[in-house]
């Protein structure tokens, strides 16, 4: 009995250290074209890490800040290719700025699960006003029958929780009004009269 018992731990030690780590891959699912487009082309897509002031829990990247930036970009600008949301042809332009406030990713545990808050920004590019705003919160979370290594799971509870943060948002901006900023630059103060 303690030798079978032996022999099964022994065998998924061995198949879960032959198993690679999967690559981050924060592109959504089954995202596809949609009716009706937006009217303004976007331009630029930023994706930064949140300072300390500005953070809504953890936000663990161990020192991969430009790779998790670069591949959350990626997967945003695959969505919105693959929806063909935006229409290049408009006059209007935006930016869309996204801040990662959160990205917990954690470090033991049976169910993997990993919790995101992002902001995303769209920005008209000539007035500066801010046409639409919002905080997306998500979880990806990855059993532990997925996998017997725990940092697999992980990495997959990351890539997930990334995946539904994006998704969320795509939904929030098809039924979005962009036709009136959220947040309006103020006017300029009129000129003094000249004497």
């Amino acid at each position: 009995m303690i030798r079978n018992a032996f022999i099964v731990v022994s065998t998924a030690l061995l198949l879960g250290a032959c198993s690679t780590p999967p690559p981050l891959n924060f592109s959504p699912p089954n995202v596809g074209h949609i009716g009706q487009k937006v009217d303004a082309a976007l331009v630029s897509t930023i994706v930064t890490m949140g300072r300390p002031d500005e953070a809504k829990g953890k936000i663990d990247v161990a020192g991969f800040e430009g790779e998790v930036a670069a591949l959350w970009k990626s997967a945003l600008e695959d969505a919105f290719t693959r929806m063909a949301i935006f229409d290049d042809d408009s006059k209007r332009r935006l930016n869309l700025a996204v801040k990662v406030l959160k990205l917990d990713v954690p470090g033991a545990g049976f169910d993997m699960k990993t919790s995101t808050v992002a902001r995303y920004e769209l920005i008209d590019r000539q007035t500066g006003d801010i046409v639409f705003t919002t905080d997306v919160a998500s979880e990806g979370v990855v059993p532990l029958g997925n996998n017997f290594m725990g940092a697999i799971r992980a990495r997959e509870s990351a890539s997930r929780s990334v995946q539904n943060n994006i998704s969320l948002f795509l939904q929030q901006l098809m039924t979005a009004d962009l036709t009136r900023p959220m947040f309006p630059t103020a006017p300029a103060a009129p000129a003094a009269p000249s004497k």
